[in-house]
């Protein structure tokens, strides 16, 4: 159950928000959706063996993830990326690509 005070750095939750940071942060690969962040994250986070002890926190915490804000969030980044008129983006008179 999520509610107000849930919130962690501005994030649905802590698991959300350590995801987003340890996997997500500094994304370069393009857009993604909320399966595919899934699938990314549960790729690079479960062990090996999927009969260990630590596979079934794994499974936990990521249950626990919102994958939407994070496909969100990294969209997000993309389209500031994408927009020619990002000044941000701009070095010395020519936008970034």
């Amino acid at each position: 159950m999520n509610t107000q005070t849930d919130n962690y750095n501005g994030w649905t939750n802590y698991a959300t928000w350590r995801i987003n940071l340890e996997i997500f942060d500094g994304w370069n690969e393009g857009k993604i959706n909320a399966e595919y962040a899934q699938e990314f994250a549960e790729l690079v986070a479960l062990p090996p063996q999927d009969n260990t002890l630590a596979h079934g926190y794994v499974l936990a915490f990521l249950a626990d993830v919102n994958w939407h804000e994070i496909a969100e969030a990294v969209n997000g980044a993309w389209q500031e990326i994408e927009d020619p008129e990002n000044e941000d983006l701009q070095m010395m008179g020519q936008t970034i690509n």
